[in-house]
């Protein structure tokens, strides 16, 4: 199969096509023949040496894949409603910049009616990210405040689309007016533009003082401190990046007195079982929506699967709205 390898750690060139052997799948598990992958941020850090993959995990990148079911046990196919040749996306632990791809059975989803494999291939990891973040373990609830930091990233669309849908209200910070703009025609109730803004200010004023809920914080660093400000009693924050950094001070007499938890977690190393629970809550709660064409894929650019390291060389240019795709058919 052809595939796109992590020649060494380094920039976007590092990146090139191989030919691989064809991987078999084993117990649990089910062959995805590819049609498109995702691109997202973790393969720009996993490409720069700096997010190793799992114990077991393949070493080619890529976290999500869409296209066709290709192989696996009969019986594990039949026993969880899949069957050779059926549309699927799946999230993976690596491996998803191939032309096959292994995944487990719980981590795959049928491809929602109505979607391109392109579009599919947009959905698994960040709709897996977001769901366990602000709803599994933030709890936002109808008719709270999200802020979302980084509202035109992959994670941003998606955060966006998905609490509205649930009857939340959100606020977004993007670094253009472009940018914003977006993110409103997305659903958003306001967008800061945090260049030209204080966001702790901004969100002060648009809740009348309140403070939001939750905080989808990508950033980390310095941001905590602020966001800790922008909360109200009881709040929430889910840090699931550091691209701010890695050190953060905060009020922590504010902490306890409003009540807050701030919360960080990875999904990669999580067990299959864990990602099978968020698997099936997107499959019963978020996958109607997407066929009722409540929600829908946001991708910016799709690049044919040989030209790899010109869409990472666009992913760390964050000039990007929505998700980038690798095209196997191009």
């Amino acid at each position: 199969m052809r595939a796109i390898e992590i020649t060494a750690f380094g920039a976007p060139e590092v990146l090139r096509e191989a030919t691989r052997t064809d991987p078999v799948a084993g117990p649990g598990e089910l062959l995805i023949r590819v049609v498109a992958s995702g691109i997202n941020r973790p393969d720009v850090l996993q490409r720069k040496g700096l997010y190793p993959m799992p114990a077991g995990a393949s070493d080619l990148p890529g976290l999500e894949v869409a296209g066709t079911v290709a192989g696996g046990d009969a019986g594990e196919l039949k026993a969880a409603g899949f069957a050779l040749g059926e549309r699927v996306c799946a999230l993976v632990a690596g491996g998803g910049y191939a032309e096959l791809c292994v995944a487990p059975i719980a981590q795959t989803l049928p491809s929602p009616r109505g979607l391109s494999d392109i579009e599919a291939a947009s959905l698994p990891e960040t709709f897996f990210t977001v769901w366990q973040n602000v709803f599994h373990i933030a709890g936002l609830q109808r008719g709270e405040w999200l802020l979302v930091q980084g509202g035109s990233s992959g994670i941003g669309v998606t955060a966006i689309q998905l609490a509205k849908a649930m009857g939340a209200r959100v606020i977004v910070t993007a670094g253009s007016d472009d940018k914003c703009a977006a993110c409103l025609a997305l659903g958003a109730d306001h967008a800061i533009n945090y260049r030209t803004h204080d966001f702790v200010a901004e969100v002060q004023r648009v809740t009348d003082k309140r403070g939001v809920d939750v905080v989808l914080d990508m950033v980390a660093g310095d941001y905590i401190a602020r966001e800790v400000e922008c909360l109200a009693i009881d709040g929430r924050i889910a840090i699931i990046a550091v691209q701010g950094g890695t050190k953060s001070s905060l009020d922590v007499g504010a902490l306890l007195r409003k009540r807050l938890s701030i919360v960080g977690s990875t999904l990669r190393p999580r067990s299959v079982a864990y990602k099978a629970v968020l698997a099936q809550a997107l499959r019963e709660r978020v996958w109607p929506l997407i066929e009722a064409g409540r929600i829908n894929p946001v991708i910016h650019q799709v690049f044919p699967a040989a030209q790899a390291a010109a869409a990472h060389a666009l992913m760390e240019s964050s000039t990007h709205v929505g998700k980038i795709v690798l095209d196997w058919k191009a």
